[in-house]
């Protein structure tokens, strides 16, 4: 009908413009990265004129930046592992079990939702340094913890409260104890919000620089978007070297979305409804 047809064309024009203002940057930095500095300061905005992968290499050679990667995937790893862990567990027992003060300590992880980092770096800072984790592993994957886990414990709980509490109880009665119910039962329920929170967790990490520049003072040490970060400063005008850094930063996060994005969707729908 032409009622129909107008209404999806009103709802598709919008959408191809979000689409095209999301993809463009991504295609203007390849394109960056492809170019010598010569071509980059005559025509920014022109397409490569061939693919030239010099600036790649010397990104994730020259500049450290395969040093860096690594850096980022083992703690973003532990990171993510940890708060998963640690928050569906905290969210089973929120959300299902009976105790006093759940309600309080529930409040209290929304709470932490709405302090800015900025407000706790220096104490953070302080408490890790006289117990000697600044410029270790564990010191900046606590921190990642400490920042993130009230979001993870808070979607986590929301999952959890849209289970039946029969289904704990059943269990209960069973023979279960408080650990095999969550173990065999809240936690294979739970994948799929595991899931996308792990994906939210990760992306929140993988993209921070200021926790990370924090903890990580040492060059060695350096997580990856620190190192993107000091890419410009260091080769001054080297934009295309710039962008070879930002596009090697860019490509985990696209391939996680590209390869998940059915669960990612599964995830965020996950809870919505009851029963």
């Amino acid at each position: 009908m032409p009622g129909m047809r107008l209404a999806r064309w009103a709802a598709a024009v919008p959408m191809a413009g979000l689409a095209l203002a999301t993809i463009y940057p991504l295609v203007f930095t390849a394109n960056v990265a492809m170019k010598s500095r010569r071509d980059y300061i005559l025509d920014r905005f022109s397409p490569a004129g061939s693919l030239s992968w010099d600036n790649l290499a010397e990104a994730w050679a020259g500049a450290g930046m395969a040093r860096y990667f690594v850096n980022s995937f083992v703690v973003v790893a532990c990171a993510v592992a940890l708060m998963l862990l640690l928050g569906s567990m905290a969210g089973f027992a929120l959300a299902q079990l009976r105790f006093r003060g759940s309600s309080v300590i529930f409040l209290g992880c929304l709470a932490g939702l709405f302090i800015p980092f900025q407000v706790i770096m220096v104490p953070l800072t302080r408490v890790m340094a006289d117990s000697g984790l600044v410029d270790t592993y564990p010191g900046l994957i606590l921190a990642y913890v400490a920042q993130f886990l009230p979001f993870t414990v808070f979607l986590m709980t929301s999952h959890y409260r849209t289970i039946p509490r029969e289904i704990v109880d059943a269990a209960r009665i069973d023979g279960n104890t408080v650990y095999g119910v969550y173990r065999r039962i809240m936690l294979p329920l739970g994948v799929p919000a595991l899931l996308s929170v792990g994906i939210l967790d990760a992306l929140f990490c993988w993209n921070d620089v200021l926790i990370a520049l924090l903890m990580m003072p040492s060059p060695e040490h350096r997580t990856l978007m620190v190192g993107v970060n000091a890419l410009r400063g260091q080769y001054s005008d080297d934009i295309p070297t710039f962008a070879s850094g930002v596009l090697i930063a860019a490509v985990p996060l696209l391939m996680m979305y590209l390869f998940l994005q059915r669960q990612i969707a599964d995830g965020v729908t996950a809870g919505s409804t009851k029963g």
